[in-house]
């Protein structure tokens, strides 16, 4: 926590005084916290393989066009070129960024191709790792809170491949049957990682999930999976299909969480009671509160302490919200897993950012 106070009163005392006068200008509210952003996630070391290499055509400074894309996240604005309209239009903006005159901002494919970059090098994922471990470190956290959302796309849904479908009865006489495949449950908790990222849908489909007021709400796109601690703090994030069920991604959220920090308790609705996430959970030494379900088999009823203990998990809930709402959650423009992903990570940064901030406010 030491990192995260010095940087935070550093940029509040000395950088916010410093850029006011040299802007001739007080900042916004937005644009202090687009500097904040800026400060706590410090691109510039990540991006030396995405610079010019020294062939073919030089190409433009990357650093300025990240945080080009860390400040359309933090104003909300809905594309690239409502972006570039407001940085040909804000001088304080532009110059933040590291432009001082308009004819040096690049042009929309210009800046389209070094999303697409950005993307494919997983950048802001890479980001939002390295600032959790730079000003979290080894701090425990008491509860992590896990939840989806639903995230529409402008694309086409693709089909499910044909389910394999098995024939009843013995087999005949000479009858090759295709083996049953195993339940994804059972398999990942014997997985690493990167075995259960790739096993999971990416493409965009159709869902289906009931709302707050228990009625069912279709959609087109994808579901983004988060793990959130005490403080709205985003922890881990994960990208699917909208067809997937939630539990099929608690595992891999509680194997990559588990890589970034330490933490107590495992707060679940009813879309993960499973035996096998309840396993997982203990096996990280966490206990598991998971809102048990009204099918047969669902798990033990939560007892008074840890009924009032799971009323925490309203954390991702409002990090959801404030994500959709405020840095461009419904603002998704581009098409493919990777660049929804990386779309919806610098709104992630930005709400990680504000919740690092509110701590020590």
């Amino acid at each position: 926590m030491t990192t995260l106070a010095h940087t935070f009163f550093t940029t509040q005392q000395k950088l916010f005084p410093a850029l006011e006068c040299e802007l001739q200008q007080p900042l916004g509210d937005r644009l202090q916290l687009f500097v904040m952003v800026a400060e706590l996630i410090d691109p510039a070391p990540f991006l030396g393989p995405l610079e010019w290499q020294g062939r073919g055509r030089p190409s433009h400074w990357r650093l300025p066009m990240v945080l080009s894309f860390i400040a359309k996240a933090v104003l909300n604005l809905p594309t690239t070129r409502a972006l570039l309209d407001r940085l040909r239009h804000d001088a304080t903006l532009r110059r933040l960024c590291g432009w001082e005159r308009v004819a040096q901002l690049p042009s929309e494919p210009t800046f389209s191709r070094a999303f697409a970059a950005f993307a494919r090098q997983q950048l802001p994922e890479r980001l939002h790792e390295a600032m959790l471990r730079t000003h979290w470190a080894d701090k425990l956290a008491g509860h992590v809170s896990r939840d989806s959302t639903a995230i529409e796309a402008r694309e086409q849904a693709t089909h499910k491949p044909p389910a394999v479908k098995y024939r009843r009865g013995r087999p005949r006489k000479d009858e090759v049957r295709p083996p049953r495949r195993s339940r994804r449950l059972l398999l990942q908790p014997t997985r690493t990682l990167q075995e259960n990222l790739a096993d999971l849908p990416r493409r965009c489909d159709c869902g289906a999930k009931k709302n707050s007021q228990g009625h069912l709400q279709f959609w087109r796109g994808y579901k983004l999976h988060l793990d959130v601690i005490d403080g709205q703090i985003p922890v881990s994030a994960i990208l699917t299909s909208a067809s997937t069920h939630d539990s099929q991604v608690a595992i891999p959220l509680a194997q990559t969480t588990a890589r970034r920090l330490t933490n107590l308790y495992d707060l679940m609705d009813a879309g993960y009671d499973a035996q096998e996430i309840r396993d997982f959970s203990r096996r990280l030494g966490h206990v598991p509160l998971i809102d048990p379900s009204d099918r047969p088999g669902g798990g033990p009823p939560l007892c008074p302490a840890q009924a009032q203990r799971y009323k925490q998990r309203t954390t991702v809930e409002r990090v959801n919200g404030d994500l959709k709402d405020n840095h461009g959650g419904r603002h998704v423009r581009v098409r493919g897993a990777l660049k929804v992903m990386a779309h919806l990570m610098w709104g992630v940064l930005v709400v990680t950012a504000k919740g690092l901030c509110r701590l020590l406010e």
